[in-house]
């Protein structure tokens, strides 16, 4: 009889990790941290929204990070003519048959890239949000899951350009995390341009499967929470909902995103229990989308970052006492 897996270490991840932002990196040059903030959200299970400018890399970024496990990618461009059904498929009557049969839509990917979100209408954008909760797509009362590790990228241009919806805070709180890549240094994108000019884009190989994928992220559960770390979390939450700039805090959803996220930047550190610094290293991407600011605080100039910048300053760091960071156990000795 076949053993079932073993649970990933944290090496294990840290390892994974590190293969796959150096693959990713081939395709996407001088943008590590955005890397490795996208990959920390799928290991975590979550899903990512890109808010930048045309033009930066965020479809591929997307694609790279499917082409590292090896898993299926579809790219859906959001318009506002854009049905329901031309994201989570559609039944139809099969004549031979005698009838109806499920025609999966594009949603049907490891990776789902969702262009341009902010351009269909709310009534679209809304078709994947039992997606993004449960991983299945219910059509007239039938569900269908989605394939796994399952990630929605959506990317999303500046609220102020014309043709646009703003997403709602239910469907931003369905988000992870929220990032901005930005546009390359001087002397990167001159390095792209003469890379492009020489040869064509890198085709890059899969450093992992989707199994050994999906297996390290059940391995991220087991990453060590101790009190100390717990109440710092709980506090900054509570700290978000006492500020006076913020008209819509951080839920208890956010706070369970928030340490999740944590969790698996620590296993990407390579340890097993999480410090203050993998809060602090993750908070801005997993919280700062989910505060919605006062009309006086938007008048003033003031920002959702610069307002958990002033949280996180204030409130003290805690110190983790003897034994908040237990030793891995060491695998028994066979007799």
């Amino acid at each position: 009889m076949s053993q079932p897996p073993t649970e990933p270490t944290a090496g294990a991840t840290a390892e994974l990790a590190h293969a796959v932002v150096a693959n990713v990196e081939q395709v996407l040059r001088g943008k590590t941290e955005a890397i490795r903030l996208a990959l920390t959200c799928l290991l975590a299970g979550g899903h990512l929204l890109i808010e930048d400018v045309p033009g930066t890399g965020k479809t591929s970024l997307a694609k790279a990070l499917a082409a590292s496990f090896g898993g299926s990618a579809h790219r859906i461009q959001f318009t506002p003519d854009l049905l329901p059904t031309d994201i989570t498929g559609v039944s139809v009557w099969d004549q031979h048959r005698a009838a109806f049969e499920f025609r999966p839509g594009p949603v049907f990917a490891n990776v789902v890239v969702a262009d341009e979100i902010n351009r269909a209408s709310p009534k679209t954008q809304s078709a994947l949000l039992e997606v993004m909760e449960e991983a299945q797509v219910t059509v007239d009362g039938v569900a269908h899951a989605v394939p796994r590790p399952f990630l929605v990228v959506a990317t999303q241009n500046p609220i102020d350009m014309e043709g646009t919806y703003r997403l709602p805070e239910a469907q931003l709180d369905r988000f992870l995390m929220r990032i901005s890549i930005g546009h390359p240094s001087v002397a990167v994108e001159e390095e792209i341009l003469t890379g492009r000019a020489r040869s064509a884009p890198p085709e890059l190989s899969a450093v992992t499967t989707p199994e050994g994928f999906a297996h390290a992220q059940r391995g991220i559960a087991a990453v060590h929470v101790a009190p100390e770390i717990a109440r710092y979390v709980a506090m900054i939450a509570h700290a978000t909902r006492e500020h006076e700039a913020l008209r819509l805090a951080v839920s208890t959803r956010g706070s369970l995103a928030l340490l999740r996220a944590a969790q698996t930047h620590a296993a990407c550190a390579g340890r097993h229990f999480v410090v203050p610094d993998d809060i602090r290293a993750t908070a801005a991407a997993v919280l700062t989308h989910r505060l919605v600011l006062a009309a006086q605080a938007e008048v003033r100039g003031t920002t959702t970052s610069s307002v958990l910048t002033e949280v996180l300053d204030r409130l003290p760091v805690p110190v983790l006492a003897p034994g908040a960071a237990p030793r891995r156990p060491a695998s028994p000795t066979p007799r």
